[in-house]
Protein backbone atom coordinates (compact mmCIF):
# COMPACT_ATOMS: atom_id res chain seq x y z
CA UNK A 1 0.00 0.00 0.00
CA UNK A 2 1.24 3.50 -0.84
CA UNK A 3 2.05 5.68 2.15
CA UNK A 4 -0.71 8.05 3.18
CA UNK A 5 -0.75 11.77 3.87
CA UNK A 6 -0.32 11.31 7.62
CA UNK A 7 3.17 9.84 7.12
CA UNK A 8 4.34 13.11 5.57
CA UNK A 9 2.34 15.28 7.96
CA UNK A 10 4.23 13.63 10.82
CA UNK A 11 7.56 14.35 9.14
CA UNK A 12 6.75 18.04 8.71
CA UNK A 13 5.06 18.44 12.09
CA UNK A 14 8.16 19.79 13.81
CA UNK A 15 10.71 20.09 10.99
CA UNK A 16 10.56 22.23 7.84
CA UNK A 17 13.41 20.22 6.29
CA UNK A 18 12.93 16.60 7.42
CA UNK A 19 15.40 15.19 4.87
CA UNK A 20 17.94 18.02 5.40
CA UNK A 21 17.74 19.03 1.73
CA UNK A 22 18.97 22.52 2.61
CA UNK A 23 21.90 21.60 4.81
CA UNK A 24 23.40 18.20 3.94
CA UNK A 25 26.30 18.11 1.49
CA UNK A 26 25.00 14.77 0.19
CA UNK A 27 21.72 16.42 -0.86
CA UNK A 28 23.36 19.51 -2.40
CA UNK A 29 25.82 17.41 -4.38
CA UNK A 30 23.04 15.08 -5.58
CA UNK A 31 20.98 18.08 -6.75
CA UNK A 32 23.98 19.42 -8.66
CA UNK A 33 24.45 16.03 -10.33
CA UNK A 34 20.78 15.86 -11.26
CA UNK A 35 20.81 19.30 -12.84
CA UNK A 36 24.10 18.55 -14.63
CA UNK A 37 22.63 15.33 -16.04
CA UNK A 38 19.91 17.19 -17.91
CA UNK A 39 21.14 17.09 -21.53
CA UNK A 40 19.28 20.21 -22.60
CA UNK A 41 20.04 23.70 -21.37
CA UNK A 42 16.40 24.74 -21.38
CA UNK A 43 13.04 23.03 -21.17
CA UNK A 44 9.68 24.60 -21.91
CA UNK A 45 7.34 22.92 -19.42
CA UNK A 46 8.56 20.84 -16.47
CA UNK A 47 6.59 18.81 -13.92
CA UNK A 48 8.12 17.94 -10.54
CA UNK A 49 5.78 15.94 -8.30
CA UNK A 50 6.79 15.38 -4.68
CA UNK A 51 8.72 18.65 -4.67
CA UNK A 52 9.02 18.72 -0.85
CA UNK A 53 10.31 22.13 0.32
CA UNK A 54 11.39 23.21 -3.16
CA UNK A 55 15.18 22.93 -3.04
CA UNK A 56 15.50 21.01 -6.32
CA UNK A 57 12.64 23.09 -7.73
CA UNK A 58 14.73 26.25 -7.41
CA UNK A 59 17.40 24.77 -9.67
CA UNK A 60 14.85 23.45 -12.16
CA UNK A 61 13.20 26.89 -12.35
CA UNK A 62 16.42 28.28 -13.81
CA UNK A 63 16.36 25.71 -16.60
CA UNK A 64 12.82 26.09 -17.95
CA UNK A 65 10.13 28.48 -19.13
CA UNK A 66 7.44 26.96 -16.88
CA UNK A 67 7.72 24.73 -13.83
CA UNK A 68 4.77 23.00 -12.18
CA UNK A 69 5.56 21.58 -8.74
CA UNK A 70 3.29 19.39 -6.67
CA UNK A 71 3.33 17.80 -3.25
CA UNK A 72 0.92 15.82 -1.13
CA UNK A 73 1.67 17.68 2.08
CA UNK A 74 0.24 21.21 2.59
CA UNK A 75 3.23 22.28 4.68
CA UNK A 76 5.60 21.19 1.92
CA UNK A 77 3.53 23.13 -0.62
CA UNK A 78 3.72 26.27 1.53
CA UNK A 79 7.49 25.87 2.00
CA UNK A 80 8.04 25.31 -1.72
CA UNK A 81 6.01 28.42 -2.55
CA UNK A 82 8.19 30.42 -0.15
CA UNK A 83 11.36 28.95 -1.67
CA UNK A 84 10.20 29.82 -5.19
CA UNK A 85 8.73 33.23 -4.37
CA UNK A 86 11.28 35.00 -6.58
CA UNK A 87 10.69 32.69 -9.57
CA UNK A 88 7.87 33.99 -11.74
CA UNK A 89 7.77 30.92 -13.98
CA UNK A 90 6.71 28.49 -11.24
CA UNK A 91 3.53 27.26 -9.63
CA UNK A 92 3.10 24.86 -6.72
CA UNK A 93 -0.05 22.78 -6.21
CA UNK A 94 -1.26 20.25 -3.68
CA UNK A 95 -1.71 16.83 -5.22
CA UNK A 96 -1.31 13.12 -4.63
CA UNK A 97 0.19 10.65 -7.08
CA UNK A 98 -1.14 9.03 -9.12
CA UNK A 99 -4.68 10.44 -8.86
CA UNK A 100 -3.89 14.16 -9.19
CA UNK A 101 -1.77 14.02 -12.32
CA UNK A 102 -1.91 17.39 -14.14
CA UNK A 103 -3.15 17.92 -17.66
CA UNK A 104 -1.15 19.00 -20.67
CA UNK A 105 2.22 17.87 -21.92
CA UNK A 106 5.72 18.31 -20.49
CA UNK A 107 9.12 18.13 -22.06
CA UNK A 108 10.65 17.15 -18.71
CA UNK A 109 9.21 15.14 -15.82
CA UNK A 110 11.33 14.81 -12.67
CA UNK A 111 10.62 11.87 -10.37
CA UNK A 112 12.99 12.43 -7.49
CA UNK A 113 12.83 10.50 -4.21
CA UNK A 114 9.18 9.60 -4.68
CA UNK A 115 8.80 6.12 -6.17
CA UNK A 116 9.38 4.09 -3.02
CA UNK A 117 6.53 5.81 -1.20
CA UNK A 118 4.15 4.29 -3.75
CA UNK A 119 3.23 0.65 -4.09
CA UNK A 120 4.09 -1.02 -7.42
CA UNK A 121 0.57 -0.59 -8.80
CA UNK A 122 0.51 3.16 -8.15
CA UNK A 123 4.10 3.52 -9.38
CA UNK A 124 3.24 1.77 -12.64
CA UNK A 125 0.37 4.21 -13.10
CA UNK A 126 2.80 7.11 -12.56
CA UNK A 127 5.09 5.62 -15.21
CA UNK A 128 2.19 5.30 -17.66
CA UNK A 129 1.03 8.85 -16.94
CA UNK A 130 4.56 10.15 -17.43
CA UNK A 131 4.88 8.51 -20.83
CA UNK A 132 1.46 9.79 -21.91
CA UNK A 133 2.33 13.33 -20.79
CA UNK A 134 5.75 13.69 -22.42
CA UNK A 135 6.12 15.80 -25.54
CA UNK A 136 7.61 14.19 -28.65
CA UNK A 137 11.12 15.22 -27.61
CA UNK A 138 10.54 15.02 -23.86
CA UNK A 139 12.64 13.42 -21.16
CA UNK A 140 12.21 11.84 -17.76
CA UNK A 141 14.71 12.21 -14.92
CA UNK A 142 14.52 9.86 -11.94
CA UNK A 143 16.73 9.72 -8.85
CA UNK A 144 16.26 7.54 -5.77
CA UNK A 145 18.04 6.40 -2.61
CA UNK A 146 19.09 2.79 -3.18
CA UNK A 147 18.67 1.41 0.33
CA UNK A 148 15.43 0.17 1.91
CA UNK A 149 13.41 2.76 3.84
CA UNK A 150 11.44 1.51 6.80
CA UNK A 151 7.72 1.38 6.08
CA UNK A 152 8.05 2.03 2.34
CA UNK A 153 6.51 -0.50 -0.08
CA UNK A 154 9.55 -0.39 -2.44
CA UNK A 155 13.21 0.48 -2.42
CA UNK A 156 15.07 2.52 -5.00
CA UNK A 157 16.32 -0.51 -6.91
CA UNK A 158 12.79 -1.81 -7.38
CA UNK A 159 11.57 1.64 -8.41
CA UNK A 160 14.19 1.90 -11.16
CA UNK A 161 13.71 -1.69 -12.26
CA UNK A 162 10.05 -0.90 -12.99
CA UNK A 163 11.07 2.26 -14.82
CA UNK A 164 13.56 0.36 -16.98
CA UNK A 165 11.03 -2.37 -17.68
CA UNK A 166 8.07 -0.15 -18.56
CA UNK A 167 9.46 3.06 -20.06
CA UNK A 168 9.39 2.85 -23.88
CA UNK A 169 12.10 5.52 -23.97
CA UNK A 170 15.78 5.74 -24.84
CA UNK A 171 18.27 5.62 -21.94
CA UNK A 172 20.53 8.67 -22.06
CA UNK A 173 22.21 9.02 -18.66
CA UNK A 174 22.82 6.53 -15.87
CA UNK A 175 24.77 7.50 -12.77
CA UNK A 176 24.98 4.92 -10.01
CA UNK A 177 26.61 5.31 -6.61
CA UNK A 178 26.50 3.23 -3.46
CA UNK A 179 23.66 5.35 -2.10
CA UNK A 180 21.60 6.55 -5.06
CA UNK A 181 20.73 5.88 -8.68
CA UNK A 182 20.09 8.66 -11.20
CA UNK A 183 18.75 8.00 -14.71
CA UNK A 184 17.49 10.09 -17.62
CA UNK A 185 15.41 8.71 -20.49
CA UNK A 186 14.36 10.48 -23.67
CA UNK A 187 11.62 10.07 -26.24
CA UNK A 188 14.27 10.59 -28.94
CA UNK A 189 17.51 8.63 -29.45
CA UNK A 190 19.52 11.87 -29.55
CA UNK A 191 18.92 14.92 -27.40
CA UNK A 192 21.59 17.22 -28.85
CA UNK A 193 20.18 20.52 -30.09
CA UNK A 194 22.90 22.62 -31.69
CA UNK A 195 20.57 25.62 -32.03
CA UNK A 196 19.25 25.57 -28.50
CA UNK A 197 18.83 28.90 -26.73
CA UNK A 198 17.23 29.91 -23.46
CA UNK A 199 14.49 32.52 -23.48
Amino acid sequence: MSLDAQYFANLYADNEDPWAFRTRWYERRKRDLMLASLPRQCYQRVFEPACANGELSAGLAERCAELLCQDLDPTAVQLARQRLAGSHNTSVATGRLPVDWPGGSFDLIVLSEVGYYLDPTDWLQVIEQSVASLSDDGGLLACHWRHPISGCPQDGREVHQLLARHLPLYPVVRHEEADFLLEYWSCQPSVVDLNETCS
